[in-house]
């Protein structure tokens, strides 16, 4: 918007920008709050370049080799990064699915390639937006109709394959029986793209566009946050926020777009008579998974343990279900971690393990509590402890955990969710809450509940396409 010479201000409820970006600093250790993994490099290549900048401006990306490490009930699996690398290991697992994989990934290469050039850049106003050749005449091609577990049984038998391949939709939108095949596009930026790290943290990339946004002139207004949205007749007049001190202060303004929680704005920040969507349209949406979060320090190095890693030592069928399907608590979870320290040192103080523990569980559940949490802290870290053959209880000098009642209070996250809405075809595209107000006619929405989706380089196409729209209907400024 500022580059369209619109006179930019952002209200921002925290003290720093970045929302479920933010770092935490406590006892020497630094931690990233939320986003850890850095799919997709050219989405944030697309981003600065649309400035004139590139990535390398701002921060140094690392390659992480391997890419990741899973646990399984019988040890534990390195992913190289390396292509041919990883063609053997499929090899070795199942006969054939070394050439297999070569075949899956030519398919998610056009899947990536439409979809993201074609699919995922629609403001999703109109079904007239697909009316594209390309897009008809690869209608098939891009298996929005297959689900992506029956798209990886006809390529893969192994169950540790099987699981490998289906991770990043379990894991970042629904159970793969109910995801579109399309999706195979994330093991092409899984496997194609690589794993990323900004060297000194995932927070560089906030601080990166934050910079730049200064640059081109934008306004900050931090701890500040939003109470109201003033509408008349049926245009947003201005904006209403707290300051820290309880003071009200206005915003006059010709556009708003809402960059916070869409649920949370819809029902919260607007009169009745200016909402989009119903609250039986909000308990109709799928979620993706919300999660319980642990940011732990430990006073020793772990041996041999790798930057990103996955237990999948526990039922993936089972766990999927309580997620997605039963909605509880996780009887015995999947879990992830991330050793930031192994590749960032700077983020622990000397000699000490920066460590960031991830357990995806359904949205919207009751009894959040500290012995709730406290007793699933336990229950990970004995199983990491089994697989490292390692303490690691003894040696946690700082534990902090994040969770539903705190995505609510933080970040007004609807039912505590963590991603987004679930990637399900009935939520793609035209079907997904709209970037625009059905009701208000310069009010606009961007992050992960509207178009295109959950995750960090949806979040930020996002922003494009919503600039875009407001950019055609109001003009440049």
């Amino acid at each position: 918007m500022a580059r369209a010479g619109w006179d930019v201000t952002v209200l921002e409820k925290h003290a720093i920008p970045g929302g479920r970006a933010r770092y935490l600093k406590a006892e020497g250790f630094t931690f990233d709050m939320g986003p850890s993994w850095y799919w997709m490099p050219d989405v944030f290549e697309r981003y600065f370049a649309c400035f004139g900048k590139n990535v390398s401006d701002y921060y140094r990306l690392i390659r992480l080799d391997p890419s990741y490490r899973v646990y399984y009930p019988d040890g534990p699996m390195d992913v190289p990064a390396d292509l041919s690398a990883l063609q053997e290991l499929f090899e070795s697992m199942e006969p054939g699915a070394g050439k297999q994989l070569q075949k899956f990934l030519e398919e998610a290469a056009y899947k990536y390639e439409v979809g993201i050039n074609k699919l995922v850049f629609k403001p999703g106003q109109s079904v007239k937006e697909f009316l594209d050749w390309d897009l008809a005449k690869g209608l098939f091609k891009l298996d929005v109709f297959r689900s992506m577990k029956a798209h990886v049984a006809k390529y893969f038998k192994h169950p540790k394959l099987v699981e490998l391949m289906e991770f990043p939709v379990l894991f970042l939108g629904a159970l793969p029986e109910k995801t579109p095949a399309l999706y195979s596009l994330m093991n092409y930026a899984d496997i194609k793209g690589g794993t990323w790290f900004p060297e000194k943290g995932m927070y560089q990339i906030v601080q990166a566009m934050y910079d730049l946004a200064v640059e081109l002139g934008v306004r900050f207004e931090f701890e500040q946050e939003v109470t109201a949205i003033d509408i008349t007749g049926s245009r947003a007049k201005s904006v209403q926020a707290k300051t820290p001190q309880g003071a009200t202060v206005s915003y006059d303004a010709d556009v708003v777009i809402g960059g916070a929680d869409y649920h949370h704005i819809e029902t919260q920040l607007l009169p009745v008579a200016s909402r989009s969507y119903t609250d039986a349209y909000w308990d109709s949406r799928v979620m993706a998974p919300g999660c319980i979060l642990y940011y732990v320090g430990l006073n020793k190095k772990l041996n041999n343990i790798q930057h990103h890693s996955l237990f999948f030592d526990t039922s993936f069928a089972i766990h999927g279900k309580e997620i997605y399907d039963t909605k509880q608590w996780p009887s015995n979870p999947l879990f992830y971690v991330s050793a930031v320290s192994v590749t960032d040192p700077s983020s622990a103080p000397e000699g000490c393990e920066n460590l960031f523990l991830l357990i995806p569980v359904a949205t919207g559940l009751e009894n959040d509590t500290e012995e709730l949490r406290e007793r699933y802290f336990d229950q990970i870290v004995t199983r990491m402890e089994k697989h490292l053959g390692q303490s690691i209880k003894d040696a946690v000098i700082y534990q902090k955990s994040f969770a539903h009642s705190d995505f609510i209070s933080e970040y007004h996250a609807f039912k505590g969710n963590a991603y987004g809405l679930a990637n399900t075809l009935q939520q793609t595209a035209v079907l997904k809450p709209s970037c625009r107000s059905k009701k208000v006619s310069n009010l606009f929405y961007t992050g992960q509940l509207t178009v295109p989706g959950p995750g960090v380089p949806p979040s930020l196409i996002s922003g494009e396409v919503v600039a875009g729209e407001v950019v055609k209907a109001f003009g440049k400024a």
